[in-house]
Parts: C-alpha cells; structure tokens; sequence
C-alpha cells in the first residue's frame, strides 16, 4: 500500500510538536504538500528547517499471525514518526530505507493518522560540517546553496508479511570468472518464536537452501551462493550486460513468510596501481562526475534521471563519478543495464565535525546494503576534499597542513573505509580524494588538477605530472566553470544602446556571479579576463569556449599517459544543477556547451594527439612536437597512416603549408604509442599557426586539430 499524493503539513514549533500527532488534531487549515516530496517547492516552506507532516489511510486490522510494516524509503534528513498518537521510531539519513513494526498500532480501528516531523537543518557556514548530505547542501557545488532539500523526497508504503520478517538484506558478488561466481548473501530477520528457518536462494537458475535455527527476535545470517559457469557483465566497452533476478525466500514450517527481490550480474573488480580491472581485464577509466539530476533530487522525473546516465555512455565515456551523494535508484539501473560504471562516493565532503564518525560509518554499512548488489558499482569512496580549501586556489590539492595526521583523514576516513571493506570486500575502496602523500606511507590518494582554471594553461598538467607522476595516477576532478549569457548578475551591465547610464560593462560584482555558479571568483576571471570581451554576453560566450579547451588538452594528456601512470580521470561534472551556469558540460536543461562537443572528441576510441602548442608563437620560432595514437580497442590497428600538416594562416589572407609528414604502420590494442615528431619553423608573415592530424585505416577515420596564434613581438 503507497501513502503517497498529498499530505498536510505545516513549519514546526515546540508548542505545535506536542500535539501534531494526535488524530483528533484539526489540520484542515494546514497547507497540502505532496509526497514524495521537497517542501522547498512550497513557497510558505522555503525558509524552513523542519516541517510537520500528517496523512490519513484507511486499513482493516491484519489477520492473526500477519504483520504489517511501514517502511519510508527516502526522509532527508531525520524524522520522528508517529501512528496514531503512539511514537513508531526515528529515521536519520536522506537515502536509507527505514522500517517499523507497526502491527500492534493498528489494532481496533480501520482509520489511521501517519505524522512524521522531518528536520533538515543546514551547517553553519565556516563551521566543520555536521550533515552527511554532501552534493545535497554543498554551497560550492552550483544549484544547490539555495535549495532545502528538506522533505519526505522517496515513497512511504505499507507492506504485509507473515511472522516471519526480513529486516534488511544484503547481495554482494565477491567474485567471478567463467567457472564460477561467488554472491555473499546477508539477511536480517525477525521471528515471534525460536525454531528452525530456512533460507531459499534462486539466481540464475541455481537453486540454494539454507537452514537456520533461528532464536526468538531479531536474527543475522551470512552465507554464500555459488553459480557455475555464469555470464558475465561487463562495462559497455568490453562487452555485454547479462542481469539475472534473484529472490530468497524465508521459510518457516514449509511456508514462505517473507522474501526479498533484486537483479544481479557477475563481475570481479580490482584496482591495482590505480589501473581498473574487470573479470582480469584492465580499464582505462574515462569517466565524468553527476550531481544529483536536481538541486531537490525528488522534483525530477525518472525519465531525466535516466537520460543523464545515457548521456554519459553518449560521450564515450566509461564511468560516472557519483559526486557526493547517493543518487536515484534509476541511476544505478540503469547503469546496469547499459554498462556504465559508477565510482560511489559518499555523502561527506570538505572539513566534517568530529561528532559524525558513528553516523558516518552506520550510513557506510546503509550504503553497501542499498547498492552492493549493483554490478555498475565499481568503486566506493568514503570522503571528497577532507580538508578546508586554502583562501588562495591552486591547481594541485593543497599541501600546507595535510602532512601531519588529521582527525578527518586519519580517523574518520579510515573508519569509514574500514566499514566498507569489511561490509562488501569485492569492490575497490578509497578512503578520500585530494589528499598528496601524507606521513606515514606518504602515497597519497587520487588528485584534483585545475590547470588552466585556477592557475597557467591546461596545458601545464603535462609538466606537473613528468615532475610528480603519481599527482596523473587517477584524476577525480578537472574542468572549468561556464556562466550562461542570461545569468541574472550579468542583468544590467549590457546596454541597449550605448547612451544608458546603467551600463557598467566590466565593473560587476564578480564575487556574487562566481558564487551563483559555485566558483571562486578569481578562477573565473582568469580563465577568461573581462578585458578579452566586448561586454557581458561575450564574455559568457568566451567562458564556453574557454572550458571547451580545458577539457580537450586535459583529457588528452591523461590519455596519452595511460597505464603510465594514468589509471583513469573523472571530468567534474557533466550538468549545471542551476540555470546559473557551473562546471557542466551540459547546462542545466542538458543543452551542450562547447565542452560537450571537446568531451566527445577526446574520448573517442582512438584518438591522434600532438604536444600543445605554446599560448603564443612567434615569428621564426621552432615548433618540435611528439605524435601519439592512443587506442582503447581491444585489437590491434593494421595498416593504419597519420599524417601531419603545419599551416600558416598569412596576416592580409590565405594561408600556406609550412610542413607535411606521415607515418603508416600498425596500432598496438589498448595503449598508447609515439608515432613521430612533427618540426616546422613558423614564417615571419603568419598571424595563427594550424596543426592538422589525420589517421586513416580500413574502417575509420580520425582527425584532430590545433591552433594558437602567432604574434610578432619586435617593436
């Protein structure tokens, strides 16, 4: 039974809390809010911070020897639950299922009074952070500084079962190869009275059984089901996507009195080296981060949800980086469904309070039961950013203060990963992100490089990563920020005609059109100077295009260090939460920014890829660049020809060819390989110098193409 559509609600005081749950308590002057929900969406909520909320059903008493149980999927972020005047329980933590016995609170009467008190405060700012909501409140992350995510956002049900009850349940595969994979099966029940249960396990048709001699209350059982010879899943660029239904059953006297339903596939994953492996093949990660498809997750529809994880396959890309945040179920199935692979990360980010550790490791133990039976899922990640962020940005995570032990990385993350390795153990688990060689083994974690936005060019990660290789290892974040034409700071500073007194073209507040867009400001005007736009839409325009090049000389560099070192990177992020403007490189009604189309590029099966050129050339100068082909395919490239052409647009018009060279041979299968350098002197008469690469073989074509311009700098 669904307890969904409208329910009534109203802000919550002290005075009010006494007496809301009480059935008899006239609410019809309360406003109507809908469930599932955000109550942000209402206008006389949006200022709240906690909010009351109440629901009449109607359901007979239940048969002798049934037991019904409320059960409210989604409460962000903690509630209070009555049912008919009687205190049922409390929920804490937005994305955790909570159940209750509510058997007993239903006897005597068919009309009933449901009222949750649902509290969702946000952190103070500047403060260590107390909310494990992570992507949800997070002010830098665009969209979502505004928004209370406050509310009853997942379905509330009623479902009936026999004495006999599953509490919570667990499916993991720890591993899996063509002979045989492995599922860990772990089941919490509930029985009136002590005697055996057994325990019915069907996938893939294999049959299992179990028996347990359970004891009165409240029950744990773990064991294993092997399945011969299964299909394997794999990611969509190795292969195919078998999912097989499983359903276990708990028996009591030849009788099923509960069970529990889920879908499956058969995998390994590995991480060594930072280099994925799947089933024993190695992966090179080409992945991009997701925000929730909403800054009020419940507001968008399945059919968006969706789309985003179909986007990202689009793009070429392997796996989605879960930023912060534990997304819709239509995330994960659909991930399973179509290959893509989810890098989980957590609801903790930046500086958190010393007092969450126990919540922060119950919601880690939550998180394996809600999602470790999901193929897609390959690795998990306990915290991002575990530190305050320097008043100065830089390029690399920060060094000064993370090479002593902090509470946060040292205690909190290691408990944190400590859980989810003990609680799954067949995934790859990442204590945090950000975080250089620290004491005492002084090997560090993945890195955030911002080259090009918050310092120099892009084109400066290459230098980064020959002095320090293990900063390219696995990249989780890099990008640059867009802001829209129409973002309302920019209002007023582009005139109609040039006589209007209001316009101020380029003296805007800065600061207050880098915070709509969860940026610092001088990033933003470094990466485009206002000085370089004629007014306010043309500097929007530019910023476009500025991020376009971020991501298409990144991406490039990280993939011609594949396996040496390079693990895998994850672009941040694929769509603006707000109509703002952000890191995405769609916007936020998933229309492309030039970045989508540097995105699609650069990740394409095999690519032919040059050095960067210097930002400006100079008359006579020597160019001397090296020539890669990097290969994702999973066979070799005979016959296959690159050939380079240096042109040289001429100041007055035209343009002339200034150096061709070409190679042919074969492409080695999944690596990346020097082709040749390409060496040319820049004429004294040009104006923009052009490289063109061009890889022909049987069955395909690949171009690419770079341009900077070329300045005469005497006199």
């Amino acid at each position: 039974m669904e307890l969904t559509g409208q329910w009534r609600a109203t802000t919550a005081n002290d005075e009010m809390r006494r007496t809301f749950n009480q059935p008899e308590l006239d609410d019809r002057n309360w406003s109507e809010i809908e469930v599932p929900g955000h109550w942000s969406s209402r206008p006389e909520f949006a200022q709240a911070h906690s909010v009351l909320h109440r629901t009449r059903f109607e359901l007979e008493t239940p048969d002798i020897e049934r037991r019904r149980w409320l059960w409210l999927d989604g409460v962000c972020q903690q509630g209070d639950v009555w049912l008919n005047g009687r205190y049922v329980g409390t929920t804490d933590g937005y994305f955790i299922p909570h159940g209750f016995d509510i058997t007993q609170h239903l006897e005597d009467r068919s009309d009933h009074l449901l009222a949750v008190d649902v509290t969702c405060a946000p952190d103070n700012p500047g403060a260590a952070r107390k909310s494990l909501m992570g992507a949800l409140i997070d002010p830098e992350l665009s969209g979502a500084a505004n928004e209370n995510p406050g509310g009853i956002w997942r379905p509330v049900r009623i479902r009936e079962t026999g004495p006999t009850a599953v509490l919570y349940w667990r499916t993991v595969c720890l591993d899996a190869d063509t002979d045989r994979a492995t599922l860990a099966m772990r089941c919490v029940f509930d029985t009136p009275v002590a005697g055996p249960v057994v325990l019915r396990t069907r996938v893939a048709g294999h049959d299992h059984e179990l028996s347990h001699p359970a004891a009165a209350g409240e029950n744990r059982v773990e064991w294993t089901v092997e399945v011969p010879e299964p299909d394997l899943w794999w990611p969509h660029s190795l292969g195919e996507q078998p999912l097989h239904d499983l359903r276990c059953e708990v028996v009591v006297d030849a009788e099923v009195s509960d069970s529990f339903e889920t879908r499956v596939g058969f995998r390994s994953m590995r991480m060594r080296n930072w280099i994925l492996h799947v089933n024993g093949e190695r992966l090179f990660v080409k992945g991009i981060g997701m925000l929730p498809t909403s800054a009020r997750p419940g507001d968008a529809g399945a059919a968006e949800v969706t789309a985003d994880v179909l986007a990202a396959k689009q793009a070429g890309l392997d796996m989605i980086r879960v930023i912060t945040h534990i997304a819709r179920p239509e995330v994960y199935e659909t991930a399973d469904e179509t290959g893509m692979l989810l890098w989980q990360d957590l609801p903790l980010r930046g500086q958190m309070a010393r007092g969450v550790r126990n919540q922060a490791t119950r919601q880690a133990r939550e998180a394996v039961d809600l999602l470790g039976h999901h193929p897609s899922v390959a690795v998990w990640c306990a915290h991002d950013e575990p530190f305050n962020k320097p008043d100065t940005p830089s390029p690399t995570p920060p060094l000064l203060g993370q090479q002593t032990p902090s509470w946060n990385r040292t205690v909190l993350d290691r408990s944190v990963r400590r859980v989810l390795s003990r609680t799954d153990g067949s995934r790859p688990v990442v204590a945090h992100t950000a975080v250089p060689p620290t004491f005492p083994d002084f090997d560090g974690t993945t890195s955030h490089l911002w080259f090009g936005w918050h310092h120099g060019r892009a084109a400066d990660l290459a230098a980064a990563a020959a002095r320090i290789p293990r900063m390219a290892r696995f990249v989780t974040a890099f990008g640059a920020a867009t802001v829209e034409p129409d973002n309302p700071h920019l209002q007023g500073s582009r005139p109609r005609d040039s006589h209007r007194k209001d316009y101020r073209w380029p003296s805007l507040d800065w600061e207050q059109i880098a915070a709509s867009i969860g940026a610092p400001a001088e990033s933003l005007l470094h990466l485009v100077a206002p000085e370089h736009a004629t007014d306010a839409t043309d500097w929007a325009k530019r910023t476009g295009f500025a991020q376009a090049e971020v991501v298409k000389t990144s991406i490039e560099l990280l993939r011609r260090l594949k396996y040496q070192p390079t693990g895998g990177f994850s672009l941040f992020y694929l769509a603006d939460a707000a109509d703002a403007g952000g890191f995405g490189v769609l916007n936020r009604s998933r229309g492309a920014k030039p970045g989508w189309q540097a995105l699609v590029d650069a990740c394409r099966p095999i690519i032919v890829v040059a050095d960067p050129l210097g930002a400006v050339l100079a008359p006579g100068e020597g160019i001397d660049l090296a020539v890669h082909v990097v290969s994702d395919v999973r066979n070799p490239i005979p016959d296959a020809r690159v050939r380079a052409t240096v042109r040289a647009n001429i100041t007055g018009g035209g343009s002339a060819i200034v150096s061709e060279q070409s190679w042919s041979g074969t492409i080695p299968e999944d690596a990346c390989s020097l082709i040749g350098r390409v060496k040319a002197a820049v004429p004294g008469l040009a104006n923009e110098l052009v490289v063109s690469l061009k890889l022909t073989a049987e069955t395909m074509t690949v171009t690419n193409e770079y341009r900077t311009p070329v300045h005469n700098l005497v006199g």
